[in-house]
């Protein structure tokens, strides 16, 4: 229903409820993260690139089989590859490390919310490239997100740390690598498209990575739950999440879909004080809802 109390046209309904499965599925996979990180032992660099070699396989079939797209003219231009190589290592392998290694030093529901900040940092950004003071709305978008994480982090109380500081390290790192990966491909989307652009920027990130991490030296309680709990993180908290969210771009705009995203933290949240029993007082839940409000403000702000 709309706000007349109409029925919502379909196509724009379909993107919504697009949109709402993509974020309800990658909160879902950071919970689900932690549970194999934190009851299964299994190691975050590991399963970053296990994620990244068969998530980014999975997209380039796909383009190459069902989209019909060419997956291998993006590396006949010099500037074009060394483009996709930077993204893949410093876009897509950086945010996805970071933010597992936030899980896995802290958990699901900081991890996700604290990522979060990246909104505050691309308009703080955006004021630098642009040398223009922040407007109004940016500053208060600033203010909430500060204020939200210092809840987040202290549940209120200044003498003493909530969450571990490798993993609010972790964390911060994690918002400035989604922020780097949000500004950096521009060109290359608007050339490839989102599926070459991403999934051979999951490649790359895999292959770069697994000189660190070796996929064939697994560390952990390999098990039946265990290997459900992966298929999940690939299948539904990667391909099937990524695809929704780009289909949904066919019904609605791109900040309508950034906004119905921001149920990625809240799904993890829940998910990992419903599941997993994490501690998660007033103070969090009121810093997490202080920092998932500069994604609003930010959306009234004409850049």
């Amino acid at each position: 229903m709309n706000s007349h109390g109409a029925v919502l046209p379909y196509p724009r309904a379909k993107g919504i409820i697009l949109v709402i499965i993509a974020a309800v599925c990658w909160g879902a996979s950071g919970t689900v993260a932690q549970y194999l990180f934190h009851n299964k032992g299994f190691n975050s660099g590991w399963t970053v690139v296990i994620r990244l070699l068969l998530s980014g396989t999975g997209l380039l079939f796909f383009a190459q089989t069902v989209a019909k797209q060419n997956i291998w003219n993006v590396w006949k231009n010099k500037q074009d590859v060394v483009q996709l190589v930077l993204f893949g290592i410093f876009g897509m392998l950086a945010a996805q490390y970071t933010y597992f290694a936030a899980i896995e030093y802290n958990n699901a529901a900081a991890a996700t919310v604290l990522q979060y900040l990246a909104p505050v940092m691309i308009a703080s950004y955006l004021c630098l490239r642009k040398k223009r003071l922040p407007s109004k709305l940016e500053l208060m978008a600033i203010l909430f997100a500060l204020g939200g994480t210092f809840l987040l982090v202290t549940k209120g109380n200044i003498h003493a740390l909530a969450i571990s500081v490798p993993g609010f390290t972790w964390g911060i790192l994690s918002a400035f690598a989604l922020a780097f990966y949000t500004l950096y491909p521009g060109r290359l989307l608007a050339k490839w498209g989102s599926l070459i652009t991403v999934g051979w920027g999951m490649m790359i990130g895999g292959i770069v990575f697994s000189f660190v991490y070796r996929p064939w030296q697994f560390h952990g309680d390999w098990s039946g739950t265990s290997f459900l709990a992966m298929v999940f993180v690939i299948i539904f908290g990667t391909i099937i999440a990524f695809f929704c969210y780009m289909e949904s771009m066919k019904y609605i705009n791109a900040s309508e879909a950034s906004l119905l995203a921001s149920a990625e933290p809240l799904s993890a949240a829940f998910l990992s004080v419903a599941w997993l029993q994490v501690s998660f007082g007033p103070a969090e839940w009121l810093g997490s809802f202080a920092i998932i409000a500069t994604i609003f403000i930010l959306s009234a702000v004409k850049q």
